[in-house]
């Protein structure tokens, strides 16, 4: 059944709208809020735990799974909880939170270190998706996971590829319970370009820009990795240099 709601002071949509601005309460509450058709037709299709959808009139929506609370809108009152300057047409809440770092069964993980841009830390999670590793992994404060910058950058990941932020001892205590060596995309003594590395098992970590990876991570890793470049470049983006690498873990991967 479908409901439908004309105030923005709805303690539901004043509810959403703190979600979406608010990293805090969206742990608080164990829940995360999305934006826009597509989006919402890849967490349906994922079972990402969605709660509750709300639509503005007219718009075509897909198949939901059964219990999904449903309202619909009017259009000023949807543009008023959009963070889109274009309102996509919908808003959904899923059951998302953080999740303690698992013990670590896979082969291959990206760890982001410190990426600080939503943006950035979405198209990775995009990217690690579509390469195939186990998981990603966020240390030093990186942008939130369930931010809608990140998931809309995500396009969807988010709902398939599990990552979680870590702590250093969570990380360091997985991986040597794992036997998966961390390997750091960073410049320096006895650095070897990804081909020359075996990638086959590892966790390999990325940086920011500025900053590039943490002094603890390059303490606690066994190799470092360097991305060949043109001697005129200083830098690659956060999101181009783990392309770089993630390509290189699924090419060993075989």
């Amino acid at each position: 059944m479908t409901e439908r709601i004309t105030s923005r002071k709805n303690p539901l949509l004043v509810h959403i709208k703190k979600l979406l601005a608010d990293g805090g309460y969206r742990r608080s509450c164990g829940q995360c809020a999305g934006d826009g058709v597509k989006l919402l037709a890849e967490a349906a299709r994922w079972d990402a735990g969605l709660e509750t959808v709300v639509a503005a009139d007219g718009v075509e929506l897909p198949p939901l799974p059964a219990g999904v609370r449903l309202v619909e809108v009017p259009g000023d009152v949807m543009a008023s909880l959009s963070p889109m300057k274009t309102p996509q047409g919908a808003l959904f809440v899923c059951r998302r939170g953080a999740q303690p770092l698992p013990g670590l069964t896979g082969r291959q993980y990206l760890v982001l270190d410190g990426v600080q841009d939503p943006g950035n830390v979405g198209t990775v999670w995009r990217t690690a998706d579509a390469m195939g590793v186990d998981g990603l992994i966020l240390l030093h404060h990186c942008a939130d996971p369930w931010g809608p910058k990140t998931i809309r950058a995500t396009m969807g990941a988010a709902f398939r590829l599990p990552a979680w932020e870590a702590e250093e001892e969570e990380l360091a205590a997985a991986l040597k319970s794992a036997g998966l060596p961390l390997y750091a995309a960073a410049l320096g003594e006895g650095a070897v370009e990804p081909g020359g590395a075996d990638l086959s098992r590892c966790a390999v970590a990325v940086g920011s820009e500025g900053r590039g990876v943490s002094p603890w991570t390059l303490e606690h890793s066994a190799l470092r990795l360097r991305i060949p470049m043109e001697a005129r470049c200083e830098s690659l983006n956060a999101a181009a240099a783990a392309a770089i690498l993630l390509w290189e873990m699924r090419k060993r991967r075989g």
